[in-house]
């Protein structure tokens, strides 16, 4: 064998196939390469819903009650102030929570307790909520006059305002309390019962034909007309002027002429409204309670004036349920 041919055949035996070559490439390659990641599904925990729980008047099935405006109200009531005639009529005697319109029958104690509208009061520890530990505007400390406590509790529902007229009235708050009850019962509210004077407890009951009643008296009030109808009001807290507005948005519409109203919330009542307003050529007197949904209440009393205003002119069949 010639030196070249042994020469080639040494070579030929040192270098790789291509098989052999693809052979190692690919093994080398699958050594190197990163292993296959795995798909993991992502999990959504999704928080539980908590269903809020039913008014009493939702518990109590009122809701159920049809009538012929379709109402979201479980309670609703309708009266002529100056004939006493009922023009609508919905459930009006099932007690329920009655929320910030408690604060009516507040104001009216105040007014009539004489007690001098100028003097100071102040906020303290005692005026806080332990019902719905629910905050306020007035900080413990704020020193306010009665009148103007009287106008933020009415105006813009202020519990720590409420709350302070009745402690400051002479005997204190049980006195205050027993005062509202007296009154109440002076008045034929015979299904009317309070325990503080804000609304926040859902102890605080009554009808709507008992608060008719209120609204009636409390209509014929001067200042707790211009008080509870006012809009908006600046009020000096220490050093600052803070802007107070109106919870009843009607006061605003032009269509409306109310004479004095009063809007309360609490989980237990739902939304209500009462008002005493003049329409269709009649000085009327409307309640509202329990009413679900956040603007149900408006829109139950709109529904309310439609219809009355449609029947301007002739005699209004009393609708009762």
């Amino acid at each position: 064998m010639s030196s070249y041919s042994a020469a080639a055949q040494s070579a030929a035996a040192s270098k790789p196939t291509k098989a052999k070559t693809a052979k190692v490439a690919k093994v080398t390659k699958a050594k190197s390469a990163p292993a296959p990641t795995r798909k993991v599904r992502s999990v959504v925990v999704r928080k539980p819903v908590v269903r809020a729980a039913p008014t009493f008047g939702q518990a109590a099935g009122l809701h159920e009650a049809d009538d012929p405006l379709s109402l979201k109200s479980s309670v609703a009531y309708v009266l002529d102030q100056d004939t006493n005639e009922v023009l609508f009529s919905k459930n009006p005697q099932a007690v329920l929570p009655i929320a910030s319109i408690t604060k009516l029958m507040t104001a009216l104690v105040v007014v009539e307790s004489g007690l001098p509208m100028d003097e100071k009061l102040t906020v303290t520890v005692e005026d806080k909520d332990t019902e719905k530990n629910t905050g306020s505007r007035l900080a413990f400390g704020t020193t306010l006059t009665r009148a103007e406590m009287l106008h933020l509790a009415l105006m813009s529902s202020e519990n720590r305002a409420a709350h302070a007229l009745g402690r400051h009235y002479p005997g204190g708050l049980t006195a205050f309390v027993a005062a509202m009850n007296a009154k109440a019962a002076s008045l034929g509210m015979t299904d009317t019962h309070y325990v503080e004077p804000t609304g926040l407890s859902s102890r605080n009951q009554s009808s709507a034909a008992d608060l008719a009643k209120l609204v009636d008296v409390t209509s014929q009030v001067p200042i707790l007309r211009d008080m509870s109808t006012s809009r908006e009001a600046r009020v000096a807290l220490g050093k600052r002027m803070v802007q107070f507005r109106s919870t009843n948005g009607l006061l605003a519409n032009p269509l409306w002429d109310i004479g004095l109203q009063k809007t309360g919330f609490i989980n237990e009542a739902g939304k209500c409204v009462v008002m005493q307003a003049s329409m269709a050529g009649r000085k009327l007197i409307m309640v509202f309670l329990d009413s679900s949904g956040k603007s149900a209440r408006i829109a139950d009393a709109e529904r309310m004036r439609k219809w009355l205003t449609s029947l301007q002119g002739d005699a209004p069949a009393a609708a009762k349920l």
